[in-house]
């Protein structure tokens, strides 16, 4: 139970990756400003999290069941906590779909709505009352650099991403009224497990419906383009944390905060084209421009990225 003085942060999607590195950074915090809150659907998952948290477990940080995609079990996890308070929540929880639109069921799009997109909204929907009547609260999202530029591929991860990013955009607005913040978290490419094992296994997948060309595309350009630029631009869990602790500890947070300043100049790009078209077809010739062109692309992205720049984003550093 939190202690007087401290806030409750409740973080979702905690049995891996970046959500367990934000609640075990939280719970360790040397001043002991946090209470955390690690939520995750299968408690059987929690020995990684419980292992990390060390002897923080039990006194700074404990862990309850949330499937986000349920109306009944986000009530009943909120209702758990002493007076429903939550100063601070964390929207994590997430799932990822790459490949071909064609070959990618209509069920299986639902299913990333149902968690990246309805399972925030779920989430705010709970805890925006408690805070409003408070006149305090703090939600920040986990989104990504892909609900602001759309990317090859992930036309649907991204499309759930945009989802989310106008919605909290917009809530953003009224939440102000009641002393309430909203900042969105938007991170690159992350290594997680998640990540590496998707990747190793969809380059063994069939994609049914999909032409021979865009099989081709998909599988001898788009994924060894990803691993390269994961290799280049990849920042690790631990980095997320950090900067996530970093909008916690800001007292007007931004709402908008990429975590890799790598990708400012890509956002840039996008942003000064009301047409659409010099990102789209900058991103166009970065992907099917192989080999040296695109590791030339990364050195200059890299070199891009200076003082004035990082500014705009927000790293761990």
């Amino acid at each position: 139970m939190a202690t007087a003085g401290q806030k409750v942060v409740m973080v979702t999607g905690c049995s891996s990756g970046i959500g367990l590195h934000i609640a075990v950074m939280l719970a360790r915090d040397e001043m002991k400003r946090y209470y955390v809150i690690a939520t995750m659907r299968d408690l059987n998952r929690k020995d990684k999290l419980v292992e990390m948290a060390g002897d923080t477990y039990g006194k700074t940080l404990t862990v309850l069941t949330l499937d986000v995609c349920s109306d009944e079990s986000v009530k009943l996890c909120i209702n758990s906590v002493k007076d429903r308070r939550i100063d601070v929540l964390i929207n994590n929880a997430g799932i990822g779909l790459v490949g071909p639109v064609e070959s990618i069921s209509i069920d299986d799009m639902k299913k990333v709505f149902e968690t990246n997109f309805y399972g925030v909204v779920r989430m705010i929907k709970e805890v925006i009352p408690d805070m409003k009547k408070r006149r305090s609260g703090h939600i920040i999202v986990i989104s990504s650099v892909m609900g602001l530029q759309g990317v090859i591929f992930n036309d649907v991860y991204s499309a759930s991403k945009f989802a989310m990013e106008g919605f909290c955009e917009s809530l953003a607005i009224q939440l102000l009224k009641f002393n309430v913040t909203m900042a969105m978290i938007e991170p690159g490419p992350v290594h997680t497990e998640f990540e590496v094992k998707m990747i190793a296994n969809i380059s063994k997948q069939e994609f049914p419906g999909a032409d021979d060309d865009t099989i081709n595309y998909f599988k001898n350009i788009y994924l060894p383009s990803a691993v390269v630029i994961f290799e280049a631009l990849g920042q690790t869990p631990d980095d997320i944390a950090k900067c996530t602790r970093k909008v916690i500890e800001e007292v007007n947070p931004r709402f908008h905060n990429m975590t890799n300043p790598l990708y400012t100049p890509i956002m840039a790009i996008k942003f000064a084209d009301e047409t659409g078209d010099l990102s789209v077809q900058t991103i166009y010739h970065m992907m099917f421009s192989l080999g040296g062109i695109m590791r030339v692309s990364l050195n200059i992205i890299k070199c891009l990225t200076c003082g004035c720049l990082r500014r705009r984003t927000i790293s761990p550093n």
